[in-house]
């Protein structure tokens, strides 16, 4: 039932997907190494990351891989540079991306491809694993699953960046775990699901660890790090390059730089290439990826667009292009490869607080079946921006465990991955009930409104197996551990990570509040705010 909802939709994306011819051999993973499927060769990453942050295609981003006329003037500038890999950041899945797919194809260059956007993405302050996710990684997978080239996906970016957010990496590894399963109900071939991690010394071997760890269908199959510790002149000691390469010698699945290229001393000499790609990291490391391409505002880029549209190189460019000239690492071969070692968990301590035990996956028929058999809900005019107000003023009035997601103690409410205005209605009911269905508890000045609860009998079983038998009994709090519900009669408090906030009772009447409390804000909580993810270095 995991994807049942998603598979309909699916197959008509697909279906609109143009399917390129399979000249490129796909990229497959054997040990912690990448490998050519055609010839069992050793694939090195020697990539760039290629995406501008003006917007052309959307609001929001520009898609690079639906621009074919950038494509075409691009392209030969990055076989200029050996190119075979490019990152880009975040993709729209409702455009046409077959000619430059096939432009890269006929290249060489295979493309590693976040699955967020800048407005859908797992935000570290209040990290969430939910329904509007979910499909938004798996329309990114369905148009793009057919293509050859396309190396992998990033489930995430720069998500836990220090030793105050680890807790975000088990959504994170949520969405790595359900996206590979996407893949796998689908039919699609294995592409392989990873992520990218910033260096941040105090965390970086549990980070990878954490990733690493665990059975093939939850752990990561490779894990960037976007790296810049090599500034100028150094070496592999003083860059800390050596350091870095001992933590992760054992780690157990590919390992590469998802970004380099540190510009604290301009122009960039990129003295690190004949480093990263000699007998010093090849054993560990599978190359890299170069940031980045396009010269923007913070002065990383190769090359710059003129305004008649024409390329200018940089002296970075010719720098880049010399120290990759120089370099000819050596080729393992997938048959040569001998078993790893499983990579064990982290444990919580001090410096880290993300359990293994990971967030349910998303159903949506599950949250629409809920939301069917709720009697009070939020009214449909109530603007998104005004739902902090009321989750703070319900949730100190009652339990909203069932909503409330703690990564640290593994503990997740059924419906912490319901999207936030089927959460709101959850908790609403929750209080309409308590307060005997009293008018005044499904009102809130309009905010919430009264409709008629069915439960289908497709519902009845949907519900049951996602542990909320006993909706209707305010009684009843949900809990699920893993995606597995139960239910009981007195749940855990709402956690940090809840979309509630509040926790001690408050004497204030929904009157008062509907006087004083709709005004403004953020979405809150675990499931309700979405935050920009998307880094650009």
């Amino acid at each position: 039932m995991l994807f049942k909802t998603l598979l309909s939709s699916a197959a008509l994306l697909a279906s609109l997907s143009t399917t390129v011819s399979a000249d490129l051999p796909a990229i497959e993973i054997v040990g912690n190494k990448f490998f050519y499927s055609n010839n069992g060769s050793q694939f090195y990453m020697k990539g760039i990351a290629y995406q501008q942050d003006t917007a052309n295609t959307t609001s929001l981003f520009v898609d690079p891989l639906a621009d074919p006329v950038g494509c075409k003037r691009d392209i030969p500038y990055m076989e200029e540079l050996q190119t075979n890999v490019i990152r880009v950041y975040a993709l729209n899945a409702t455009e046409d991306h077959t000619e430059c797919m096939q432009l890269l194809q006929d290249a060489g260059i295979y493309v590693i491809a976040d699955l967020s956007q800048p407005d859908l993405s797992i935000n570290r302050d209040s990290p969430a694993w939910n329904v509007e996710l979910l499909e938004r990684y798996t329309s990114v997978v369905d148009q793009f699953h057919n293509y050859t080239n396309i190396l992998g996906f990033f489930a995430g970016n720069e998500v836990t960046n220090n030793v105050s957010n680890t807790d975000a990496s088990a959504f994170v590894k949520a969405a790595v775990r359900d996206t590979k399963a996407y893949i796998k109900a689908q039919g699609y071939r294995d592409i392989p699901v990873g992520y990218s991690a910033n260096d941040d010394i105090d965390i970086r071997v549990d980070l990878a660890d954490y990733f690493a760890c665990g059975n093939e269908t939850e752990r990561a199959d490779f894990f960037g790090i976007n790296m810049y510790e090599w500034c100028g002149e150094s070496t592999f000691k003083t860059s800390g390059y050596a350091n870095i390469t001992a933590q992760y010698a054992n780690l157990g699945i590919p390992v590469f730089f998802s970004e380099y290229g540190c510009n604290l001393v301009q122009p960039r000499i990129f003295q690190e290439v004949p480093t990263l790609y000699g007998p010093d990291m090849t054993d560990v490391w599978s190359g890299g990826i170069v940031y980045m391409y396009f010269e923007e505002t913070n002065n990383y880029g190769l090359v710059t667009i003129e305004a008649d549209g024409s390329v200018s190189t940089l002296a970075d460019f010719n720098n880049l292009k010399s120290q990759l000239a120089s370099v000819s690492p050596s080729i393992a071969e997938a048959s040569d490869v001998s078993s790893v070692t499983p990579t064990t968990c982290p444990t919580i301590g001090p410096d880290w607080v993300a359990s293994t035990n990971l967030p349910p996956t998303p159903d949506e028929s599950v949250c629409a079946c809920m939301v069917d058999s709720l009697s009070c809900v939020v009214a449909s005019n109530v603007n998104q921006d005004d739902y902090e107000d009321l989750f703070n003023y319900v949730c100190s009035q009652i339990d909203c465990s069932g909503i409330s997601a703690n990564a640290t103690s593994g503990e997740y409410g059924v419906f912490s991955p319901c999207k936030p205005s089927d959460q709101l209605s959850f908790i609403l009911n929750l209080y309409y009930l308590e307060n005997n269905k009293a008018a005044y508890a499904c009102s809130f000045s309009g905010s919430a409104t009264i409709q008629s609860a069915t439960t289908a009998s497709s519902c009845t079983a949907v519900l049951s197996a996602a542990g909320a038998s006993g909706l209707g009994s305010v009684s009843v709090t949900f809990s699920s551990k893993s995606g597995s519900g139960s239910a009981s009669g007195s749940g855990s408090s709402a956690s940090a990570s809840s979309t509630s906030s509040g926790s001690s009772k408050s004497s204030d009447s929904p009157k008062q509040y509907a006087v004083s409390a709709i005004t403004k804000a953020m979405l809150i909580g675990a499931t309700v705010f979405f935050g920009m993810g998307l880094i650009f270095v």
